[in-house]
């Protein structure tokens, strides 16, 4: 049984249980919620379109996010506590097929949460010619930070001693990394805030998408800001690979096997 079998069958669990489809119903409430009020003001002129299309897509990209990185974070431990992983251990599959089954079928859900997002930055750009432009920089940024918060989510799972621990501790991860993202005007300008910029992947992706749909840069420009995003995404992918028997248990903890 390879990875793309286990992806499937997590996927089907995922979506045909409801899991999903509820998350991404709350996830259009609040866009929708967003949108609106973004769009209320009818004196918006080029520049506002813009601010007004880059304010909503990195609100969107952020929960879509969180979406992805609260379906990961319940990948291994709440397995154990539902009492469903020794049945998944006893299947003929490699842990490493596991961990990576389940981080593919995460990863559907922030595809969902984007097919929802499209309508309504439509709607925002409205005759605005950075629509599509828009719409790929969000799929490709925001396909990045929800694989890499994923596979973090996923250790954050296999080590956690409950459920409940594991959701908490991601949680506060992407808080964390999110909130600097929404302070008014940002973080302070010198050298040392853009290092701690850079160093946030959250931050330094969404900063990117700043820079390309407001600020008018071309994609090649910035491209520093992506480090982060992708070193995130390289190395949770490869402990998540190379300590593969060691982190899916029927126990927490990292342990020999």
């Amino acid at each position: 049984m390879s990875a793309r079998v286990v992806a499937a069958q997590e996927a089907r669990d995922l979506w045909l249980s409801g899991r999903a489809p509820w998350l991404l119903f709350a996830f259009s409430l609040l866009v929708s919620a967003i949108t609106y009020f973004t769009a209320i003001d009818q004196t918006l002129n080029f520049l506002e379109h813009r601010e007004a299309v880059n304010f909503t897509l990195q609100i969107a990209v952020g929960v879509g996010v969180l979406v992805t990185l609260v379906v990961s974070a319940d990948g291994i431990s709440g397995e154990r506590e539902r009492g469903t992983l020794e049945c998944l251990l006893l299947t003929p599959v490699p842990r490493r097929s596991i961990l990576l089954g389940k981080l593919v079928a995460a990863l559907s859900v922030w595809f969902g949460a984007f097919v929802v997002t499209v309508p309504y930055i439509w709607v925002l750009g409205n005759g605005v010619s950075l629509v599509v432009g828009a719409l790929v920089l969000a799929l490709t940024v925001g396909t990045l930070l929800a694989a890499g918060l994923a596979a973090a989510g996923l250790l954050i799972s296999s080590v956690s001693g409950g459920n409940k621990a594991s959701l908490a501790i991601s949680l506060f991860l992407l808080l964390a990394l999110f909130a600097p993202t929404q302070l008014p005007g940002g973080l302070p300008r010198g050298w040392f805030f853009d290092v701690l910029t850079r160093a946030n992947p959250v931050a330094s992706g969404l900063h990117y998408v700043g820079l390309v749909l407001v600020g008018g840069h071309a994609w090649t420009r910035d491209l520093g800001y992506l480090v982060s995003p992708v070193a995130l995404l390289a190395l949770a992918t490869a402990v998540l690979t190379a300590w593969s028997p060691r982190l899916v248990r029927l126990f927490p903890g990292v342990r020999a096997a």
